[in-house]
């Protein structure tokens, strides 16, 4: 699923990334793949800035403002007790 083209503040340092793959187990849209034993992003649009792969990334290589993305409408839309399919990005 690909949100707004160009927008996610999704961001990776290639020199601080060990290859471990730990954005990949967490990453629910599979932004990430491993080429040549580093992670590498491959779907930025694909990013809906959950947060989960900065928080998991040991070794600070990537950085994304959660909370400014598509899951942060999800997450309003649930609380406010909207259908978050209707009132969200997705």
């Amino acid at each position: 699923m690909q949100y707004l083209k160009n927008v996610a503040t999704l961001k990776m340092d290639p020199k601080l990334c060990t290859g471990c793959g730990m954005c990949l187990k967490v990453c629910p849209h599979a932004v990430f793949a491993l080429r040549n034993k580093k992670s590498v992003i491959v779907s930025k649009d694909s990013c809906m800035e959950c947060g989960a792969c900065a928080k998991n990334c040991a070794f600070h290589a990537l950085s994304v403002r959660s909370g400014v993305g598509c899951a942060a409408g999800i997450m309003y839309a649930a609380l406010a007790g909207k259908d978050p399919k209707k009132e969200a990005c997705c």
